[in-house]
């Protein structure tokens, strides 16, 4: 399985920002500059409108063509000079008018100083036809300016003079200047923001990701597909709402033989054939195992429910599906296994004592006597084994018999299997639990009895055991010399709760009897009370469809 290491979380988190730094940051600088070079040509061209306005305010106002400039009195100018003293203190962005008669002498400043000096600066040339205003570049005595030149004309159309209407190029540097640090600011507010974003985004990435390379997070992806795949017990994911998330084929395989698996993803749960087997058990909030179920063809399945959940509310079900034939050859292989551990542990007690014996005999000097004994419980001990394995092919109902067989030993009684005696599953199969659980319960309730009667050397107690079975049926005998069953008792001991030996007893022939009939067998019971009983357990496919 692939690991995930903090080498890894952060190497996610550096690309995933350094990318988003990367488009932020240049998207903001891209913006800021197309803004500042925007914002400075619409601060030229305000510049331009401002002194065009300005110029041609002056131009055209009544009080200065009232005012002639070279007829005017002294009082005149004095009224003239009030107004254009007053429009300028109202015009923040200009920094100097100054109106120039036909004859180069300033006739208005906004420097008073200079009020009927001469002009000696660049001539204005209005030559080309209606020109009377432009605006120029230039240098003067306060250094580069932007200098708007707007014709004065009589009421008769004489040429009187000119308006300059100036501002200094430093203070029109300086609003660029303040455009460009405020875009710069806003570009940079922007870039922390987006950098406190972008950790957050990449934060979110990573956690989604649960911390793993986007490669590796492809490569699990195959690896998890191959597992599910591989596996014979169904998967499918299935959403609160009921629609199908993932399924592997083998659960497509258990539910609907004729769909693929590409078919049942994005359905709901209830349009798929045998999707209510799934559907009756999505409601749980917890985890559950070995919940029964049944297909349309009346076949049995188990389902594992595993709720997803996400800050304790479950989201997502994952359901894992057993098919109850595989899951019962699963518990048949174990039973055979846990009874072979039995049989090698009574046998493992019963050899010791044979050791014991070996012992005595040798501590005796009885050499003969010590080989005589070792070849005879070796023959008989391997003829035992080898007639139950050769008779009975059903390796778990061999190991438990191979068991018993070490436990009779030990009781002192003689265990034989029925001469005829053959069992093979496959004439007619019976769960193997239910051969075990019968045909145990039926030897320990015959060794009780034995046990409980006076032993006698001459007439030792026996215990017989016969497995038949031939296509669609089963015969099972279990024969002791025990004690035997009263007529009284012989109508009740399938009863439940019923028995002779004490309290909390009488299950284990009661559950023998409902487990034979719900296959449709029979059991009875024959038994004389001081010699012995015989139980006969009958299965047949005739019998089970009666």
């Amino acid at each position: 399985m692939m690991q995930k290491s903090s080498n890894s979380l952060s190497r996610i988190q550096r690309k995933i920002s350094a990318t988003q730094i990367i488009l932020v940051v240049s998207l903001t600088i891209i913006l800021a500059i197309i803004g500042i070079v925007t914002n400075i040509k619409f601060e030229k061209d305000k510049t331009d409108r401002n002194l065009q306005n300005i110029s041609e305010t002056i131009a055209t106002s009544p009080s200065f063509m009232e005012n002639d400039i070279q007829n005017g009195t002294a009082q005149d100018q004095v009224n003239l000079m009030r107004y254009l003293d007053s429009l300028k203190k109202s015009l923040y962005d200009v920094d100097v008018i100054s109106i120039v008669n036909k004859n180069n002498q300033r006739f208005y400043h906004t420097n008073h100083s200079l009020i009927g000096t001469q002009y000696n600066g660049e001539q204005p040339d209005f030559s080309p036809v209606e020109k009377t205003f432009y605006i120029v570049n230039t240098n003067g005595p306060s250094g580069a300016q932007r200098r708007a030149y707007s014709a004065l004309y009589s009421e008769t159309g004489e040429y009187l003079g000119f308006i300059m209407v100036i501002i200094l190029t430093e203070h029109v540097n300086e609003n660029i200047t303040q455009i460009i640090t405020t875009y710069a600011i806003l570009a940079f507010v922007a870039i922390v923001i987006e950098l406190f974003i972008t950790s957050r985004i990449s934060k979110s990435i990573k956690n989604s990701l649960l911390g793993y390379e986007p490669d590796t997070i492809s490569a699990m992806y195959l690896v998890r597909d191959n597992i599910l795949e591989s596996l014979k017990e169904g998967v499918i994911a299935v959403d609160k709402n009921g629609t199908i998330l993932f399924t592997n084929n083998s659960a497509v395989k258990m539910l609907d033989k004729s769909s693929t698996a590409t078919e049942f993803i994005g359905k709901n749960i209830e349009q798929i054939k045998n999707g209510n087997v799934i559907k009756t058990v999505l409601n749980g909030t917890e985890k559950e195992f070995g919940i029964q179920g049944q297909r349309m063809d009346g076949t049995d399945v188990i389902i594992d429910r595993i709720p997803i959940k996400h800050e304790e509310d479950p989201i997502d079900t994952i359901c894992i599906l057993h098919d109850r034939a595989e899951y019962t050859k699963l518990m048949e292989d174990l039973a055979g296994t846990r009874y072979l551990v039995d049989s090698m542990r009574a046998n493992n007690h019963d050899f010791t004592n044979k050791l014991h014996v070996i012992l005595g005999l040798i501590q005796m000097e009885m050499y003969d006597q010590a080989t005589s004994y070792i070849e005879n419980i070796t023959m008989v001990q391997r003829a035992s084994i080898s007639k139950i394995m050769n008779c009975i092919s059903e390796p778990a109902l061999a190991a438990l018999l191979i068991g018993k067989t070490a436990r009779a030993a030990e009781l002192n009684v003689k265990f034989t299997l029925r001469d005829g005696s053959h069992f093979s599953n496959t004439d007619m199969h019976i769960p193997t639990e239910v051969l075990i659980t019968v045909i145990g319960n039926l030897i320990e309730n015959a060794f009780e009895s034995m046990n409980a009667k006076e032993p006698n050397p001459s007439n030792p107690n026996e215990l017989i055991i016969g497995l038949f079975s031939k296509e669609d049926s089963i015969l099972i005998t279990v024969d002791d010399t025990g004690l035997g069953i009263s007529e009284e008792n012989k109508q009740r001991i399938f009863e439940n709760g019923f028995s002779t030996k004490g309290e909390n007893r009488g299950t284990g022939l009661y559950q023998v009897k409902t487990m034979v009939e719900n296959l449709g067998g029979l059991i009875t019971v024959d038994s004389q009370e001081n010699v012995g009983t015989s139980f006969f357990v009958y299965f047949s496919k005739g019998k089970k469809e009666n």
